[in-house]
């Protein structure tokens, strides 16, 4: 069974355009190689991190939403916690927009 998940990791800022369009082409793969469907990625840009994370001050933000088994998420944090390229990941389960709709609907 599929679930709705938003997945924001952050980058290192020091990488140039071309290995950010990698990282992120390469965590797209791999969720398209799990199965998820309807992947959306969205590039939120540099920001100033709150505080210094693996001796960086900045980071790339990247938001990932899909529709993928949860084996799927497993997958891919796992190449996320093994990369040098991600500072910081979170996965976040969603609430199907149909169910969440038909909840509003009957309000």
């Amino acid at each position: 069974m599929n679930f709705i998940y938003e997945t924001m990791y952050i980058l290192r800022s020091d990488l140039s355009e071309e290995l950010l369009d990698q990282t992120i082409e390469k965590y797209r793969a791999i969720l398209q190689e799990q199965g998820s469907e309807q992947i959306e990625v969205q590039h939120r840009g540099r920001r100033r991190l709150a505080y210094e994370i693996q001796k960086q001050r900045e980071g790339v933000y990247i938001q990932m939403n899909y529709k993928a088994p949860g084996t799927a998420v497993a997958v891919l944090e796992r190449a996320m916690r093994l990369s040098e390229e991600v500072i910081r990941y979170l996965t976040v389960k969603q609430e199907e927009h149909e169910e969440a709709e038909a909840v509003e609907a009957t309000a």
